[in-house]
């Protein structure tokens, strides 16, 4: 099924006890990457997409941990908040996503322009850099009230070739990627940049972490295999 997209502008609350879906009616992906929203249909269910409008600016002094953490929740709370019609009237199951790239002790965004990407993939040229991609799980009741049934941060290891400049120029001339942190596409030629990728989830690097979230989805009570 088809999910269907809307934008929407910005928030709310959490639990102890183990909150379950059993009235849950819509899954929300809290998100307007396509990227995500292609993982997400791999689970063969029903989902809508709502964008959030949410400041991803960096804390200062925060951890990359902190701030895929952070931001996934945020995502996922505002989209919760905002919700209208027949979908604000019913439970919902809504997943909030986000990803840091960090090389070193930097932070590494989304390049600005080619002349940007060429020198990010320079940058990251034979080193080892840390994809984190944290998401959470949040059930929202029929009567507005919102609790956390899952969320994590997987971590992604991935070791760059020796790259010259002339593989670099190759590679954007045939994949711009100014939407991807670091400016490249894993799930694309991008898999040619790599000696090797080291994770648990091989999906976190595109932006889902599709094993744990398929963890959450059956902790709160819906049907998978």
């Amino acid at each position: 099924m088809r999910p269907q997209c809307q934008h929407i502008p910005s928030m709310t609350s959490t639990t102890d006890h183990q909150p379950t879906a059993s009235n849950a009616t819509t899954l929300v992906l809290a998100s307007s990457s396509p990227y995500r929203r292609m993982l997400l249909q791999r689970l063969g269910l029903p989902f809508q997409c709502i964008s959030p409008d949410v400041d991803e600016s960096v804390l200062e002094h925060e951890q990359a941990t902190a701030y895929v953490s952070r931001l996934a929740q945020h995502k996922a709370r505002t989209v919760a908040a905002a919700l209208t019609g027949d979908t604000a009237r019913s439970a919902a199951l809504i997943i909030g996503s986000d990803q840091a790239l960090v090389l070193g002790d930097s932070i590494i965004s989304k390049p600005d322009d080619r002349q940007h990407a060429a020198a990010m993939l320079q940058q990251c040229s034979a080193q080892t850099v840390v994809f984190h991609c944290g998401w959470c799980l949040l059930l929202r009741s029929a009567t507005g009230k919102v609790e956390m049934v899952a969320a994590s941060v997987v971590p992604t290891h991935v070791q760059f070739r020796q790259l010259s400049e002339r593989e670099i120029d190759q590679y954007l001339d045939r994949e711009l990627a100014l939407d991807c942190a670091g400016a490249f596409k894993s799930e694309a030629l991008g898999i040619s940049l790599f000696d090797a990728i080291r994770s648990g989830d091989p999906t976190a690097l595109i932006g889902l972490p599709l094993i744990s979230v398929c963890a959450g989805l059956r902790k709160a009570g819906l049907a998978l295999p």
